[in-house]
């Protein structure tokens, strides 16, 4: 995502490295029955994910103090890349859990047999239409919506209303405006081509591109450069005289401006349009071979646990996934709520993939 994948990515410039807590319990061999293992369990146990991940430090220690585990993180580049890794090393995995395949690599994952079912203590409290894999071999933890993000100011100055939906951007009135990642190298970008594929179909998310490309869309690498760049909305935009109004980014985007804001604006100087989102769901999985199984199913536990998905937002710029965690102020006042984001389902999205990003490739770019 995340590739990132996400805001947080960039955002967030703390690393995550290997905490060193005592460990507590276990280690007791005596009264042993005949053949047993005198090795103590392991206490390290090993997360690993995307460049992304992050949490605050005390909630992870509090984790950790309350299981008596160690956790390592092994941060293994973007989403794909991580999860390509695991897949190479598929029956001796690298560490115990992975975290950060998405809905659009899911397919991918479970078809190369990487995990172990197993049914998470808290999944109850975990909304339902997040649970895309009914045999629980990976565990949802966190959604995000890509979305089109627009400059406020600029808008308010033509006296030209933003645009709120995917149709609205292949009018006149925003031609050369729109910049967007590519499809082939960024996960925001592959996230709005299948936001048209999930409008309007497989038979015709082509013709809308054809729009798209007629009306000036602005096609560059990656977010850094879209929204850091050439977005006119954005702090970095603004330092790098970027010139587009329009951008794909995602809908935590608002929040972010404000909160790393010089000084901290009262209002987002960006808005959401919030009828081009696609939604990505990120997930955790115990990885098949773990060195440390009991250790991997109570890390998973946590990733659910009320602690972690309230803490998550402000980490990662992403929602939780369970009924029971509240969202921080900063995202309730200035975020918004994408009521009906577009979905693909993963295994049509495992299935034509490829081919959808060489023919986008191929009318867009090329």
């Amino acid at each position: 995502m995340s590739t990132t994948k996400k805001i947080a990515g960039v955002a967030l410039v703390a690393a995550l490295g290997v905490t060193t807590l005592s460990a507590c319990g276990g280690g007791d061999t005596k009264d042993k029955p005949a053949g047993a293992s005198d090795a103590p369990k392991s206490k390290t146990v090993t997360l690993v994910s995307h460049d992304s991940f992050n949490v605050t430090e005390s909630v992870l220690k509090e984790f950790e103090q309350q299981s008596g585990y160690t956790v390592k993180v092994l941060k293994s580049g973007d989403a794909g890349a991580a999860l390509n890794q695991e897949i190479l090393t598929k029956g001796s995995p690298r560490g115990d859990v992975f975290f950060g395949v998405d809905n659009t690599l899911l397919s991918r994952a479970l078809d190369n047999g990487i995990f172990t079912p197993y049914e998470a203590e808290g999944l109850a409290e975990v909304k339902p239409e997040y649970v895309l894999d009914k045999e629980h071999r990976v565990t949802p933890i966190d959604s995000g919506d890509i979305c089109v993000n627009y400059d406020k100011a600029y808008f308010a100055e033509k006296k030209i209303a933003p645009p709120q939906t995917l149709d609205d951007l292949t009018k006149p009135e925003y031609k050369n405006l729109l910049v967007t990642e590519n499809a082939a190298t960024s996960s925001p970008g592959l996230g709005f081509l299948l936001a048209s594929v999930g409008k309007y179909g497989e038979d015709g998310w082509k013709d809308y591109w054809s729009k798209l490309k007629a009306n000036g869309v602005e096609v560059v690498d990656g977010w850094e450069q879209a929204y850091n760049e050439r977005f006119s909305g954005s702090a970095g935009g603004k330092k790098a005289k970027g010139d587009r109004p329009l951008v794909v980014s995602y809908a935590s985007s608002p929040p972010v401006e404000v909160l790393y804001g010089e000084p901290q604006p009262a209002e987002a100087p960006t808005g959401v349009a919030t009828g081009t989102c696609f939604r990505q769901i990120e997930f955790a999985g115990l990885l098949k071979g773990a060195k440390n199984e009991e250790g991997g199913k109570a890390l998973v536990d946590f990733l659910v646990s009320k602690k972690f998905q309230e803490d998550m937002p402000l980490q990662m710029f992403v929602n939780p996934v369970t009924k029971d965690a509240a969202l921080p102020e900063l995202f309730t006042k200035h975020g918004v709520v994408v009521e009906k984001p577009e979905n693909v389902a993963p295994e049509t999205i495992a299935k034509n993939r490829e081919q959808w990003v060489k023919a986008w490739t191929a009318l867009v770019v090329k």
